[in-house]
Parts: C-alpha cells; sequence; structure tokens
C-alpha cells in the first residue's frame, strides 16, 4: 500500500517526479492528439487542438491534486489525524466538460450533429485524469477503444437511420412501375405513401414521398442514386422523419 501511495502521489521535490510528470503530460498530449486526429479528419467541431487541451487540462488538474495530496502526506508526517481526501477536483474537470460539449451540439433542421464528438470530449478528459493519477494502461486501452468505436464501429456494424425518400416525377405509369420493380427487386418494403400533384399544360409533376424499411444491404445514397438515373425522375432527395 506504501509503495502505491507513493507511485501515486510522488514528492515534488525527487527528481524522478520531475520525469514522472513530464511522461505524462506528453501521454495526455499522445492521447488527445490521436482522437482529437481522427474527429479533426472528419471535420467536426471539436478537432484535434480542442481535444488535446481538453485531456491535457484533465491531466494537469489530476496531477495537482497528486501533488497537493503530496505535499500534505509529506507536512504532516505522523499525525493520524490528518486525513486526505482526493478525487474531488477532478469530479469538477469531469463535469465541467460537459459544458464544453455542449458546444459541440448544433441542431439544425430537427436533426441534432455533435453528440459523438461532444461524448470523445467528455471520454478525453477522463483518459486525462487517468494518465494524470499515472494509469497509463488503462488510459491507452481506453484510447485504443474510443478509437475503434469512432473509426471502425460505423463501418463494421451498419445502423440505417429512418428517413423519408422524396421522389418528384413525370409520366406516373411509366416511373412508379420503375420504382416499384427497384424497391421489389432490392427488398425494400414500403410502409407508407404520401402523394402530391402539380398539374401543369404540359406534364402533371407527382411527388411521392415514401416511408421505407431497407435492408442492411441498402442504403438511402444508393435508392437516391439509382432513382435519379430514370429520364422521367425530375428529383430526388431525403427528409428526416
Amino acid at each position: 500500500m506504501d509503495q502505491f501511495m507513493d507511485y501515486l502521489f510522488p514528492h515534488i521535490f525527487d527528481q524522478p517526479a520531475y520525469i514522472d510528470i513530464i511522461i505524462r503530460i506528453i501521454s495526455a498530449i499522445l492521447i488527445g492528439g490521436i482522437i482529437g486526429f481522427e474527429r479533426e479528419k472528419h471535420n467536426r467541431p471539436a478537432g484535434l487542438r480542442t481535444h488535446i487541451l481538453v485531456c491535457l487540462g484533465a491531466c494537469s488538474m489530476a496531477l495537482i491534486e497528486c501533488l497537493i495530496s503530496s505535499e500534505m502526506l509529506s507536512a504532516s508526517a505522523g499525525d493520524t489525524g490528518v486525513t486526505i481526501t482526493f478525487g474531488r477536483i477532478v469530479a469538477q474537470v469531469v463535469s465541467g466538460v460537459g459544458f464544453l460539449g455542449a458546444g459541440t451540439i448544433v441542431l439544425s433542421k430537427r436533426k441534432i450533429s455533435g453528440l459523438t464528438t461532444a461524448a470523445s470530449l467528455w471520454n478525453v478528459a477522463c483518459i486525462g485524469i487517468a494518465v494524470g493519477y499515472g494509469f497509463y494502461f488503462v488510459a491507452y486501452l481506453a484510447c485504443f477503444m474510443i478509437l475503434i468505436v469512432l473509426a471502425l464501429l460505423s463501418k463494421i456494424i451498419r445502423v440505417n437511420t429512418e428517413k423519408r425518400v422524396e421522389v418528384k416525377f413525370i409520366h406516373r405509369v411509366e416511373t412508379m412501375d420503375f420504382i416499384n420493380a427497384y424497391f421489389e427487386e432490392k427488398n425494400i418494403q414500403v410502409l407508407d405513401i404520401d402523394f402530391h400533384v402539380e398539374i401543369t399544360e404540359k406534364n402533371n409533376l407527382y411527388t411521392n414521398v415514401y416511408s421505407l424499411k431497407l435492408p442492411s444491404k441498402v442504403s438511402y445514397t444508393d435508392i437516391v442514386a439509382h432513382l435519379s438515373e430514370f429520364k422521367n425522375v425530375q428529383g430526388v432527395r431525403t427528409t428526416n422523419l
């Protein structure tokens, strides 16, 4: 137990402590930079510098708490009546990062974006705390798992978010045969259809809004690309439910 406390709270004036502090800070910058680079590459609101600063700040707070506790233990040596509670400073870090993460969340046209980046910021803060305490294995393992979630999980597990497909077309009978044949070929189930017709002198413009259930191998991008190639289709787009 004494060895663990000596490792967690190295005395500020010991030469090895300076080296360990530098290692912890560099590790925080490295881990924050790795995760931030992945977010920056995808043009997210919080990128490389933001993740580095969050991880470094959380690490600094954990280091400060370690050093304060170390000094208190040294100053109260032999005094059995002195108790030290650590964890309060870093708890405020975890809470405070929530405000920073909220700044990355954007609501536009009834669609919320930025939640994943906000979650990555919160995780980076937690990793920074782990690094500040010197738990390198936990920090690097968490970094590796976060990268898997951010970069690989969406490719391994494909989820089709429910949307509507709006198709504008002319020559109703011919076009409907084409659309229905495509849906049947791809095993796309039509849950609901909304109809709209604009009557013109030349060709009536029809608008169908489909609610669809897609198989795992078909995406809305595939549907839009395929339907837009038909000569009678005037426009195709997806809309949120």
